[in-house]
């Protein structure tokens, strides 16, 4: 019962955060108001004997404790984990220190996530949440369409390999179809399957630092200048080949593709 809970917490949470970007990509179509009416919420604070209240005290209780779980579920069930750790690997390879900074790195695949995810939260917001909202649909229905574009584009990122490692491990049988596969085998699955393209992808963009690297300190050993760091002299090298090959231009637009 519990477990099934948080699913829907989860699933409610995403509906929410996709009503957010929706309104954020409306373009002054229409205003907040008009998309989404606010509802007049009052929360009373007293004892109550029935179990009805109780129940339903218990899932506001658990509603509000995953409420906090948000950034995790952003960071975990989207395109942000991949596109934040590439964005990392590139101010590694150019070894800027901290330029560009963890605002602009962070802030810059935030929204790369929610330009990627946007087809994934326009289908959420057209099949579960306006007809919710119309109440042509039921809560549980709404939830179950709302999680079928999320579990397609993670399906669509996760290797068998992690998948088939998350499903042995959690002693389920060997499922017939994607529908039969929960969100707490999808989830991890989906994650290691994004750390490990990520990390390619940044060992891609490693190498032709390091080769300049290596080119610089070879040459101030075969000129007996020990006593020079070749990172400050490699330095202006590598960011003078990053401008050159526009190389901002090519890691995103890699990033996107990857995503194809």
């Amino acid at each position: 019962m519990v477990k099934m809970e948080k699913n829907k917490a989860l699933l409610m949470l995403l509906i929410a955060l996709t009503v957010t970007i929706t309104i954020l990509l409306s373009s002054g179509k229409a205003s907040a108001q008009a998309f989404l009416p606010i509802p007049n919420l009052n929360l009373d604070i007293g004892m109550s004997g029935e179990g009805e209240g109780l129940v339903a005290s218990l899932q506001l209780l658990l509603l509000l404790t995953v409420l906090s779980l948000v950034p995790a579920f952003l960071v975990l069930m989207t395109s942000f984990t991949r596109v934040v750790i590439v964005l990392s690997f590139v101010r590694n390879a150019l070894a800027t220190q901290n330029t560009p900074p963890n605002q602009i790195i962070i802030g810059l695949a935030l929204f790369l996530t929610i330009f990627l995810m946007r087809p994934v939260f326009t289908e959420i917001n057209t099949k579960a949440l306006q007809p919710l909202l119309a109440e042509t649909i039921s809560q549980e229905e709404a939830l179950e369409r709302a999680a079928t574009p999320l579990k397609k584009f993670m399906f669509n990122q996760t290797r068998e390999k992690d998948l088939a490692l998350f499903v042995n491990i959690a002693g389920l049988d060997q499922p017939k179809n994607r529908e039969e596969i929960p969100l707490t085998v999808l989830v991890p699955a989906f994650v290691i399957s994004e750390l490990k393209t990520a990390f390619q992808m940044g060992f891609m963009l490693f190498i032709p630092f390091l080769i300049i690297d290596m080119v610089v300190a070879s040459t101030l050993m075969s000129m007996g200048m020990f006593m020079l760091p070749p990172v400050m002299i490699s330095l202006p090298f590598k960011i003078l080949l990053f401008i050159m090959v526009d190389g901002w231009h090519l890691v995103v637009k890699s990033l996107v593709q990857s995503f194809g």
